[in-house]
């Protein structure tokens, strides 16, 4: 069986759960959206999440009825080489109510970041990352005899198709082939970028899968799901900034591919924002949309440079909503915190 098969059932099956998903939306109360804005598949998603604290957004999450949940990272704060309390702490996270029945009902996907891969700012130097790479397919429910099961890193493709149109989630690992930062001991700040052309984020494998997926994809949106931001680089926290050239290189995938309204969401830093930019030759702009945290926040934020913000920051608990439109080519981003409020919108056409 090749993979395209199986990713063609498992599209099938998704398929299928977000049609029921997506008869329920219409009757749920819970997704704000403007008068002159219909929604044709809603995605949400968000990141930083401990699972030994309260999680109050389940059930804002549960109203709105997804389409599908994105997991952007830090789904668990484990930090552990020892599979066996890895493993503890992702059954403790999949028995929390409000997930447990979200689980049940809604498809879910995504990927890691360092505190569930297993140490903070961890790379391709961890030791245990294949051991802790099975534990995370575990908790995302991916099949034994998934290709998944048998590649290096967590990275997947997964199709969303309807008779209106089709998304496509390409799911990146930033964990598993990053090679090392370069410590900042001049400003105070963590990290600073590498010189250009040092090091990488995805490695060469990951890199030319995912090449093929956007220039050979057919989707009417084209959503890259990374763990840390894409366009905010200079904060001296993780960031594809760190990697300046590999930054170049996916802006240049994009504009080459053709490919049709690519999003970047993204996680990691305890803050919420939207960061746009415009790429030379592409005939739309780059948006980066960063969702954290779903249990804590950086409530103490006062400010930090990002010259690709649009909007303010938010620095409560929150998770991230996307509303397509395949008519118009319209989406609709939103940031939500707890009790529905709308934190924070960004309306694009592509």
């Amino acid at each position: 069986m090749t993979n395209r098969f199986l990713f063609y059932i498992c599209s099938v099956a998704f398929l299928m759960a977000c049609k029921s998903h997506a008869d329920l939306k219409e009757t749920s109360s819970a997704v704000i959206q403007p008068k002159n804005f219909t929604s044709d598949f809603n995605l949400a998603f968000g990141s930083c999440n401990k699972q030994n604290e309260t999680n109050h957004l389940w059930d804002d999450i549960l109203e709105i009825r997804p389409d599908v949940w994105i997991w952007g990272g830090d789904n668990i704060y484990a930090d552990t080489d020892n599979m066996a309390k890895l493993r503890k702490m992702y059954g403790q996270q999949s028995k929390v109510k409000g997930y447990a029945k979200l689980l049940n009902q809604t498809p879910i996907i995504g990927t890691w970041e360092d505190h569930d891969y297993g140490v903070n700012d961890g790379g391709v130097e961890f030791k245990s990352k294949k051991e802790s790479q099975q534990e995370f397919l575990n908790f995302m429910k991916v099949a034994d005899d998934s290709p998944r099961r048998q590649q290096e890193g967590v990275y997947a493709m997964h199709d969303f198709n309807s008779s209106k149109g089709k998304i496509k989630v390409l799911v990146l690992d930033t964990r598993y082939f990053r090679t090392a930062l370069t410590a900042d001991h001049e400003t105070g700040k963590r990290t600073k970028p590498n010189n250009y052309g040092e090091g990488t984020i995805l490695g060469e494998t990951q890199w030319n899968w995912l090449e093929k997926e956007l220039e050979f994809s057919e989707a009417d949106f084209n959503i890259v799901v990374s763990s840390v931001q894409l366009l905010s680089g200079e904060h001296g926290f993780e960031t594809w900034g760190n990697f300046p050239h590999e930054v170049d290189r996916f802006k240049s995938l994009v504009t080459r591919s053709k490919a049709k309204g690519v999003i970047v969401l993204s996680g990691d830093r305890h803050i919420s924002e939207f960061s746009k930019t415009t790429v030379e030759n592409m005939n739309y702009p780059l948006i980066d949309f960063t969702s954290s945290g779903l249990t804590h926040a950086y409530h103490k934020f006062s400010g930090e440079p990002n010259k690709y913000r649009v909007g303010e920051v938010v620095a409560v608990e929150s998770f991230g909503l996307l509303q397509f439109n395949f008519e118009t080519n319209q989406v609709l981003m939103q940031i939500i915190g707890n009790n529905h409020k709308l934190l924070g919108q960004l309306e694009q056409k592509y």
